[in-house]
């Protein structure tokens, strides 16, 4: 095997790894909010927008169905965390957005792991921050493509 062979290796086991501490992470700061980890998916999923999100948009990105995706609005709704509101150019869709005190509560408990995060962070260059930020978006795009392709039915 060539070095960039072994280097390719590398980085899917320790993509791998990541992966599956993060899983943990997310169950754990879920539990710590009261939340279902999927919950807590589309909470961030919400965070990470400026403005509102179509309901429809937050279940492709779960991979739940539209019927569980608005259940699960409904749940955050219940809770507090999410204002829904109609479409204003298509009225027979929804539009969801994290509530102000929802983004201040995830920011709290995100506050000590992000920093923990931002201190591995910063030990690259600002070269090396471009790489990272381009891979964990290329590879997030991988995902979610190959997570719908796991989901259509066989052929």
């Amino acid at each position: 095997m060539s070095n960039r062979d072994d280097k390719l290796a590398r980085i899917i086991a320790e993509s791998q790894r990541h992966y599956a501490a993060y899983v943990l992470l997310n169950q754990a700061l879920a539990e710590h909010l009261g939340l279902h980890p999927t919950d807590l998916q589309c909470v961030s999923l919400l965070d990470s927008k400026e403005g509102p999100m179509p309901t429809g948009e937050i279940a492709r990105l779960t991979g739940l169905t539209a019927g569980s995706a608005s259940r699960l609005v409904d749940r955050l709704e219940k809770a507090g965390l999410v204002v829904r509101q109609a479409d204003p150019h298509d009225r027979r869709k929804a539009l969801v957005e994290l509530v102000p005190e929802a983004r201040a509560r995830i920011g709290e408990a995100w506050r000590i792991p992000g920093t923990a995060y931002g201190q591995v962070l910063r030990r690259y260059s600002d070269a090396e921050l471009d790489v990272i930020a381009d891979y964990l978006r290329r590879a997030g795009e991988v995902g979610i493509v190959q997570a719908e392709r796991l989901r259509r039915p066989p052929r």
